[in-house]
């Protein structure tokens, strides 16, 4: 059997033991030490790390067996391993945050179904690398989830579809109320915190980082603590400010945008004048679904929706949302008409069409080249005209294109479609004339590299005279 070290300096972490392969022998043994550096391997004196999952900023994931229970459960062991040279403020507000962990997970875990429960907490002290030396680590043991996180989902099979981002909610949501009625704020949710289980329920992971709420009459106990992710925390929590239920359904809806736009840095999303994220024109969604989207990703806390049950209302609502971007609950005041003043540059109007990328437009235009050869072989090997093969390819190609831009074809569909008109050309020999199949498929790569050339000089000419202009 495999052991992991945990200790982080460990030159060579992995250890086998055959004596442990069987779990009768499993079951009774006495400590394990790695050979290469003489940590304690049996966390606790049943924990068995197998596999480091990850590194973060506050720690290291082991995937772990526990060998005092009947079927030798696998669980998650999370190592405190602060990350860069900290003072010993910032060690003990580190510590402190890895510790709520354990606390939240203790209180909550075990009454909601998509939140890990935890299963142990407590520190070991070893014998250091160096001599007269002691360290110590703390550990945390919770709930294995069997699947991936929405980060790791997202770099995998690309961006999410509405519906799938409505289930992301209508699962979340929820989970998010129940914990807000505790008085607690997350105050870190991303894709690579809600993780799918391979039966696809989603779980909301990570509560390293929360503020439990309380009702001081300062009002300062629910202040940040400057512990957030960048691009997925509202202004008020960047600020240090005070941290709200709608800081995480800020957070939530940066998430959803981030999925549906398939962009890795949601800060290439934000636009700094107007302050807020421009994503509507990088999909394609209804309008009803962006217009709660962009409720929760008001600037002003008090502009968003004020619970997760408001979200999950206006989701089932057929209603429109209320443009609430300038109500900011103050009295109105009735002026005089004053002149019209100068008018000032608009932000960019978000429309429902789709950008292609650069990589998404060069594919596309290898496509057409390729895909276009072949019908005018086949066309012309048909007809012998050229004159009506053109104006035939040229219709057919069209419509290529326009579906191209509706999204009705694309990534697997710009091959699978040249294969099957290739495939058709070679069993039936009226399409390809007098060429053989290896000069059709050399005319037909020829044409695309011309294709993805011409695309390419038209696109920098066309950014060269965009600058200019």
């Amino acid at each position: 059997m495999e052991i992991y070290c945990t200790r982080p300096r460990c030159s060579r972490p992995q250890n086998h033991f055959v004596d442990l392969d069987d779990n009768a022998t499993l079951r009774t043994a006495q400590q394990k030490y790695c050979s290469a550096c003489g940590m304690p391997l049996i966390l606790a004196g049943r924990y068995l790390p197998i596999k480091l999952l990850g590194r973060g900023g506050f720690g290291a994931a082991f995937l772990s067996r526990d060998r005092y229970t009947p079927g030798m459960r696998q669980c998650v062991v999370k190592q405190f391993l602060p990350a860069g040279n900290l003072s010993s403020t910032q060690l003990k507000l580190a510590q402190d945050l890895f510790e709520r962990e354990a606390v939240v997970l203790e209180e909550i875990g075990s009454q909601h179904d998509q939140i890990p429960n935890l299963f142990a907490f407590f520190p070991i002290i070893v014998p250091g690398l160096k001599a007269n030396e002691q360290e110590q680590f703390f550990y945390l043991v919770q709930e294995y989830i069997d699947g991936d996180n929405l980060e790791e989902e997202l770099a995998r099979k690309g961006k999410f579809s509405e519906s799938e981002v409505l289930f992301l909610l209508h699962s979340i949501l929820p989970v998010l109320q129940f914990v807000h009625d505790k008085g607690i704020i997350h105050r870190d949710i991303k894709p690579s915190n809600i993780m799918r289980h391979r039966n696809g329920k989603l779980f909301l992971l990570d509560f390293g980082a929360v503020k439990q709420v309380t009702n001081s009459p300062s009002g300062s106990s629910n202040s940040s603590t400057g512990i957030y992710s960048l691009g997925f925390a509202p202004p008020e929590q960047m600020s240090g400010g005070k941290v709200f239920p709608s800081t995480d359904l800020y957070a939530l809806a940066v998430t959803a945008v981030l999925l549906l736009t398939g962009q890795k840095d949601v800060t290439e999303l934000f636009d700094a004048y107007s302050n807020q994220l421009q994503w509507q024109n990088k999909v394609s969604v209804s309008s009803h679904l962006a217009q709660i989207l962009d409720k929760m990703l008001q600037s002003a806390p008090n502009q968003r929706f004020q619970s997760a049950q408001d979200v999950l209302q206006a989701i089932d609502s057929t209603q429109s949302i209320p443009d609430t971007s300038l109500n900011y609950n103050q009295p109105q005041v009735i002026s005089q008409p004053s002149p019209a003043p100068l008018p000032k540059p608009s932000a960019p109007r978000s429309t429902s069409v789709s950008q292609f990328s650069t990589l998404e437009l060069l594919a596309g235009s290898a496509f057409s080249g390729f895909e276009g050869a072949l019908i005018c072989i086949a066309f012309f090997s048909l007809f012998k005209l050229p004159s009506i093969t053109l104006v035939a390819s040229a219709v057919v190609l069209g419509i290529l294109i326009f579906v191209q831009t509706k999204r009705w074809i694309e990534k697997w569909d710009l091959v699978i479609i040249p294969a099957i008109t290739l495939l058709i050309i070679f069993f039936i020999p009226l399409l390809r004339g007098e060429q053989s199949i290896q000069n059709i498929v050399i005319l037909s790569i020829a044409a695309s590299l011309i294709t993805v050339a011409l695309t390419s000089l038209f696109r920098l000419i066309y950014r060269i005279l965009s600058l200019l202009l």
